[in-house]
């Protein structure tokens, strides 16, 4: 399945587009467009991956985990979410459904 999640990173402004393509249920093709610097370069690195390998594995032992931890400075980014959920999809591991995080900041009276 051909699958397109676009990411508005936040603060930074940077926007990031993954197209990931799985005809098998786990080889996935990726391709990133981006206007983020740290994105850019380590899209470079991300083409191909084993989409089980990459959903049902810890975290730190996935490659994307890997590949993005060299580049991104911040491992709050939601380019990682993002690039999991095109997987994801694009496998058959889950249905097209848009997720979002909405941030917002309280006083104390707020708890």
């Amino acid at each position: 399945m051909k699958t397109k999640v676009n990411i508005e990173a936040g603060i930074c402004g940077f926007e990031t587009t993954v197209f990931a393509s799985c005809d098998d249920g786990q080889n996935t093709e990726i391709r990133i467009k981006t206007q983020c610097p740290n994105i850019k370069k380590a899209s470079e690195k991300i083409k191909r991956v084993d989409a089980l390998k990459e959903i049902f594995s810890k975290p730190a032992e996935t490659t994307i985990y890997k590949i993005l931890s060299e580049y991104l400075p911040h491992v709050s980014c939601p380019v990682y979410s993002g690039i999991f959920k095109a997987i994801e999809v694009s496998s058959g591991l889950a249905l097209a459904k848009d997720c979002s995080i909405k941030i917002d900041t309280f006083d104390e009276n707020g708890l």
